[in-house]
């Protein structure tokens, strides 16, 4: 079979490549399962790199979310359940730009029939993401104001539609102008422009103290660096700031009676561990309300350019091109 693989970290287009490698073999409790697409997250290429909060074995193949049909297993009770099922392939470890990969078979996780497969593709990462956040972790009351960094991004945009859904206020902050009407247009209650490399963090606490009334109690920040650090005093009391991703490279600074006046906190959060807590009960629980907000287009991820296997290095400049709308896919196989 084909695989993408990487030797040794750097800049995705100088060390991906597409090799033939050995088919895998599922174990007991484990799935094999037919790759149909993967999408390049950013999560992926922070990992050719080596930057990402965890460093695979080399040779390895990226791809942490997909889509893909249940080919055999290698035994088990759940095993068993997903047969022959499309699934969700949520994968820890890696592995899923290929065209097959084994995983847990509590990590494959049946999708409806009636989702197209760009929506199935990229259904955990950004939606899962955006959703657990703002109704499972914070459940951000109505008419309560949800800071969020990096608000243009794709998953930005989910939670903008999240607070039109639920009815929390969105303060979304952004690095470029020209982003303010485009988020407002799609329903952001306000927009603050900030670069930690131009604009003062004194201005920004400011300006987030005066269009909230005092500071929010909610935040989210995937940045870090000096755009996560401007978020914590702009914490009120109480007030709960999770990171959730490192866009930027430098740690959070800030002084600790930050925390200490205002009795806030900072939190982490990841993913791959939420899902890993919660039984096969409450997973599907889940599936089922992200699948109805992804059919009303509250957290449908916008199509972006298609890509087999063999373009993997322009995907991946693709996925990181500024300015580019939607999600870009890697096409493996058809249904």
């Amino acid at each position: 079979m084909k695989a993408v693989v990487f030797d040794s970290f750097g800049e995705p287009g100088d060390v991906l490549e597409v090799r033939d490698v050995p088919d895998p073999t599922p174990a007991s409790g484990e799935v094999l399962v037919r790759m149909l697409a993967s999408p390049v997250n950013p999560s992926d290429l922070m990992t050719v790199r080596g930057v990402y909060g965890k460093r695979p074995e080399l040779p390895a193949t990226p791809g942490y979310e997909g889509v893909g049909v249940v080919e055999s297993s290698g035994g088990g009770i759940l095993a068993g359940l997903v047969s022959g099922k499309r699934v969700a392939v949520l994968n820890g470890a890696g592995g899923n730009w290929a065209e097959k990969v084994v995983i847990p078979a509590q990590q494959a996780v049946p999708l409806p029939s009636n989702l197209a497969v760009e929506q199935a593709a990229s259904f955990f990462v950004n939606p899962a993401t955006a959703f657990v956040l703002t109704r499972r972790w914070f459940s951000v009351p109505k008419g309560d104001w949800l800071l969020q960094t990096a608000a243009g991004s794709a998953l930005g945009r989910m939670v903008i539609r999240l607070g039109g859904e639920y009815g929390f206020r969105t303060l979304n902050v952004v690095r470029r102008e020209e982003q303010v009407d485009e988020l407002k247009s799609l329903g952001a209650d306000e927009v603050v422009v900030f670069d930690p490399s131009r604009d003062h963090e004194e201005d920004f606490v400011e300006t987030v103290v005066r269009v909230t009334g005092g500071g929010v109690k909610y935040a989210i920040d995937p940045v870090g660096g000096g755009t996560g650090s401007a978020v914590v005093p702009c914490l009120t009391t109480g007030g709960r700031l999770v990171v959730f991703g490192t866009l930027a490279d430098g740690p959070l600074m800030f002084s600790s009676r930050d925390l200490m006046t205002p009795g806030a906190s900072v939190e982490g959060f990841w993913l791959s561990n939420y899902m890993a807590s919660l039984n096969v009960i409450s997973k599907l629980a889940l599936v089922r309300s992200i699948s109805s907000l992804v059919s009303k287009g509250v957290l449908a991820s916008p199509p972006g350019r298609r890509f087999p296997l063999e373009q993997v290095r322009d995907a991946a400049e693709e996925a990181e091109r500024p300015g580019r709308s939607g999600k870009v896919l890697l096409e493996i196989a058809e249904k």
